[in-house]
């Protein structure tokens, strides 16, 4: 194997299949490498683990770096977001965005996202396979929140139109301007979802953007540019790493029959099939801190204003951690991975996650009991994201 480490996720070949560039970071200090701007790669687990609980040694906001500074303005307008910001600002945020992702909300929720999915499986029934992306991955997420927003969840393919636009910028070299597409696609969903909150301030219903108008204009918890941003994230990081968990899962279920007949004839093993799909190949590939003053990790003296890559992904297979990595077994257990993070930034829309893909994987097996990879069919295309991990299409034989 070798030990040479190539780190470039504006490669396209990289983004296709990253995990055996990770491969020369396990066992050593975490890399640091220059690429437009400092940069440390930390792919261990018991690194990354320690990096994502010292929210006071490194820091979540992303402004200091030229490029994710431009993403957030565009999209945000500065605006501080639960994503992006360090308590004390985002232990207000996250105690007050939380309430819409209790556990008896999520639970709630689970009659409606099977309606749906049987609704998207219904109309691709009549078709000679399934393209998994199209056909479920991308609605059914994008339709759920819509929901939750109290938005029109017809108009899916509009904001996956904007989604889709704004998550390509991550793959915007440093140093390069934003596509004009983003900008605009930024621009228009900033508006449309500025005018919905507005018409809740004087039709309120029992949807999640009312909810946090009345939280804003009762208390002023949230201002006015944090309550847009907020519901900006949720449309964005709400459909996003629900369509690749289906995505990526599906994928790895074709490609390890074995594993897929197993959890025909087990139902049961759903939640841990999830757990493993997350952790083989998790929706969010890594996420980024920064460091102010010196620090050491796993040996390494990473400078000030460093990139600190955390790759979740990596983590997810570090040997050190987990026997038999590179291998997707259902049965495996304890499965603690990183796929949604962990300490204070650990993802808020984790649970709901989780009911989508197993609703999804339940039932889309049920209805095409010889669901398969279709053979000889080309190698999978992924978005242009690096950082959120997914397919663009995905083909599977239904008979």
């Amino acid at each position: 194997m070798s030990t040479e480490v190539y780190f470039n996720p504006w490669d396209e070949a990289f983004r296709a299949n990253p995990y055996p560039y990770y491969k020369p970071l396990y066992g050593r200090p975490p890399h640091l490498l220059n690429m437009f701007y400092q940069m440390a790669l930390v792919a261990g687990y018991d690194d990354a683990v320690t990096i994502l609980h010292d929210h006071e040694r490194f820091n979540s906001s992303q402004k200091t770096n030229p490029t994710f500074d431009e993403q957030e303005r565009t999209l945000f307008a500065g605006a501080a977001t639960v994503l992006f910001s360090d308590p004390p600002t985002q232990t207000r945020l996250r105690k007050l965005v939380s309430r819409a992702f209790t556990p008896k909300r999520v639970r709630d929720l689970e009659p409606r996202i099977r309606e749906i999915t049987h609704t998207l499986l219904d109309r691709a029934a009549g078709k000679n396979g399934l393209e998994i992306m199209g056909d479920l991955a991308t609605p059914l997420p994008v339709m759920v929140i819509a929901e939750m927003l109290g938005v029109p969840a017809v108009q899916y393919e509009q904001f996956k139109h904007w989604s889709d636009r704004i998550v390509e910028s991550d793959n915007t070299p440093p140093g390069m301007p934003l596509p004009d597409a983003t900008k605009q696609a930024a621009k228009d969903l900033r508006s449309y979802f500025a005018n919905e909150i507005e018409r809740r301030r004087g039709d309120p219903g029992d949807d999640l953007v009312s909810a946090l108008v009345a939280a804003h204009d009762e208390t002023e918890a949230l201002s006015a540019d944090e309550l847009l941003a907020f519901v900006i994230l949720l449309l964005l990081a709400g459909n996003e790493t629900t369509t690749n968990l289906i995505g990526n899962g599906m994928l790895a279920l074709g490609r390890n029959p074995d594993q897929l007949e197993l959890l025909r004839g087990n139902p049961l093993l759903m939640p841990r099939a999830v757990e493993e799909m997350l952790r083989y190949d998790g929706p969010v590939q890594a996420t980024v801190r920064h460091n102010h003053v010196p620090v050491e990790v796993g040996g390494a003296l990473i400078a000030p204003e460093t990139m600190v890559f955390v790759i979740l992904a990596g983590a997810n297979r570090d040997p050190a951690h987990f026997s038999r990595p590179d291998e997707f077994d259902i049965t495996r257990e304890p499965n603690d991975h990183l796929a949604f993070g962990d300490g204070i930034h650990y993802c808020l829309g984790a649970a709901l996650a989780r009911l989508e893909g197993a609703i999804a994987f339940e039932i889309a097996l049920e209805r095409f009991p010889r669901l398969r990879l279709t053979p000889g069919e080309a190698p999978p295309k992924y978005k242009g994201s690096y950082f959120l991990r997914g397919l663009s299409e995905l083909r599977l034989a239904v008979s």
